[in-house]
């Protein structure tokens, strides 16, 4: 993706168009709409207040990134994340995670560096308390820094992104005290190589980390959420 297309989306979620598309993704991606289902544009209008056109250019948009399937003179249907996707997403995630750790060794500010620290000493304290969505918050935003330190916009982008798919999945499969302690070791450790300015270790580290959180998903019934929503 290029500087222009980044600055186009940003200039675009601002736009009517923009935050039609934008709340749409929100809620295919949130289960709002299950998968197969239709999207029909005149509801979705009134129910934003919009007219047709935009909630059509935001249904193209939606079909490039693979969210719905547009069948001529039939509809617009939602092909949502589906299983494989997550397994895809997590795959590819764990190479660019760990070249974001790499650059966040090269890139990363004072500010940052302390806010990454005391996010993981944050989350070993609510960890300690049973706090899970407090720890699911402080997870979701030691990864938001770590996208921030690699200082590449089209990075960052591209992960924010990835992480946005598969959020529902993920807070369906991390509430568990296990898994959430060991994210957070997880954490530590990269955050002290970040620290340390070992690139090799960071990408080594953080490439693992995504790797351990997919195995985590599938362990933790990533199948069966598939399955349940299959058969509603």
């Amino acid at each position: 993706m290029s500087n222009y297309d980044v600055k186009q989306e940003v200039t675009d979620k601002y736009s009517l168009r923009g935050r039609v598309f934008h709340r749409l993704r929100e809620d295919i991606l949130s289960g709002k709409y299950a998968e197969h289902e239709e999207l029909k544009e005149m509801a979705i209008g009134e129910e934003m207040g919009v007219s047709r056109t935009p909630v059509r250019e935001a249904f193209r948009q939606l079909e490039l990134e693979g969210l719905i399937q547009i069948i001529p003179n039939k509809g617009a249907y939602v092909t949502g994340i589906t299983e494989n996707d997550v397994k895809d997403i997590y795959m590819i995630r764990s190479l660019l995670e760990g070249l974001c750790a790499r650059w966040a060794t090269e890139h990363i500010t004072k500010e940052q560096m302390e806010e990454m620290e005391e996010n993981v000493y944050l989350a070993e304290f609510h960890a300690g308390k049973g706090h899970m969505e407090q720890l699911a918050e402080l997870d979701n935003r030691f990864h938001d820094i770590l996208y921030e330190a690699c200082d590449s916009k089209i990075l960052e982008h591209q992960l924010k992104d990835f992480h946005q798919y598969v959020l529902r999945v993920r807070k369906k499969t991390l509430a568990n005290a296990t898994r959430g302690n060991k994210s957070n070791e997880e954490h530590r450790m990269i955050m002290e190589a970040i620290r340390d300015k070992n690139g090799d270790l960071a990408e080594q580290l953080a490439h693992q980390h995504m790797i351990n959180a997919y195995e985590n998903m599938v362990k933790n019934g990533l199948h069966e959420i598939y399955q349940s929503s299959n058969n509603e």
